[in-house]
């Protein structure tokens, strides 16, 4: 009897164990799964990061040094910290890039103000959203010739009813001169504006980056340039439906532009000269000789600028519409 009831005292301090361990098991799965989120919950409650709205934008360029802070948003990943997977389309021909442009292969463009009249002329409607840094030069070999009415008389080489003739006949009349006080030579290819103004064929050439460089490692000088007169004859365009569409990734994308400017203020040109001979064609026994630009952010387009092209673009027959220059500077308010 006495073995019986000790028998039965032992099953109910077990019994206690038994339950004991058992709500003590219970609490700690309750507490694992109150620590787990609730996936469908977090799903819908987390707000959408950069990344997950990233906008694809390709944009058509020709080897300059304005693609630089473009370049460097690209590898610093500031594209796509700004919500833009930016990718550079590089063009030898600007008619090449044109046409892409055309045939929506890019969604937009580093042009110039007198394209842009054209491409109103055409009927594509591109709306214009900065002014990247750049320029052109007027490059003289002779040391005789130190200011722009030196080359009364002489011989000049761009080409006709594009953005250089424009940025000669400006250059012209800021020192109250004509184009009709200098002989004019057409060469559209700049590899042999250069070699002619160099074996004396020519006396001066419109030159871009980086055959400007080139020319002055050879001993010839800088004259005047777009800069020196402040015109700005640059610009980057989209297609109005394309901003309509991506909007946001544009304002994404200027901000990457800003933010890779800054990087060239910031940083040593060392960690990022290679952009400028892999990218733009500096000749790398030049690398030494390269100024790098002060960049800045992306500038906004001046009404006035924007006419005085518009107007030239007509007298040269390349415009015939109507078009002001509000009807080309992109609005972000909208």
């Amino acid at each position: 009897m006495i073995i019986i009831i000790s028998l039965m005292k032992v099953g109910k301090v077990n019994m206690k164990k038994k339950i004991f361990i058992g709500l003590m098991a219970a609490m700690a799965i309750s507490l694992l799964v109150a620590c787990q989120p609730k996936n469908n919950q977090s799903k819908k409650e987390a707000k959408p990061t950069k990344t997950d709205q990233v906008t694809k934008i390709k944009l058509g360029v020709m080897p300059s040094t304005d693609n630089i802070p473009f370049l460097l948003a690209q590898k610093e990943g500031f594209d796509q910290k700004n919500g833009v997977d930016l990718s550079l389309k590089v063009f030898k021909n600007p008619l090449d890039r044109d046409a892409a442009l055309q045939a929506g292969e890019v969604d937009g463009v580093i042009t110039d103000l007198v394209g842009v009249a054209i491409y109103q002329q055409g009927g594509l409607d591109v709306k214009v959203i900065g002014v990247p840094y750049d320029q052109f030069d007027l490059v003289v070999k002779d040391p005789a010739i130190q200011k722009l009415s030196d080359l009364k008389g002489k011989q000049v080489t761009f080409s006709k009813k594009t953005a250089t003739a424009y940025a000669v006949d400006q250059m012209l009349q800021h020192d109250n001169l004509q184009m009709s006080d200098i002989t004019v030579t057409e060469i559209p290819q700049v590899p042999t504006r250069l070699e002619m103004l160099k074996n004396d064929k020519v006396d001066g050439a419109i030159l871009p980056e980086p055959f400007t460089t080139i020319a002055k490692a050879q001993g010839m000088h800088v004259l005047q340039s777009t800069k020196d007169i402040g015109v700005e004859t640059f610009a980057i365009g989209f297609p109005k439906n394309v901003l309509e569409q991506k909007k946001q990734g544009i304002t994404g994308l200027i901000t990457a532009y800003n933010e890779g400017a800054d990087y060239v203020k910031n940083h040593d040109k060392a960690e990022y000269l290679d952009l400028f001979v892999k990218n733009v064609g500096f000749p790398s026994e030049l690398q030494d000789k390269i100024e790098i630009p002060d960049y800045g952010h992306l500038a906004s387009v001046k009404e006035k600028d924007v006419t005085d092209a518009f107007q030239w673009s007509k007298k040269a027959g390349l415009l015939k519409k109507d078009i002001t220059a509000e009807d080309v500077i992109y609005d972000y308010s909208k």
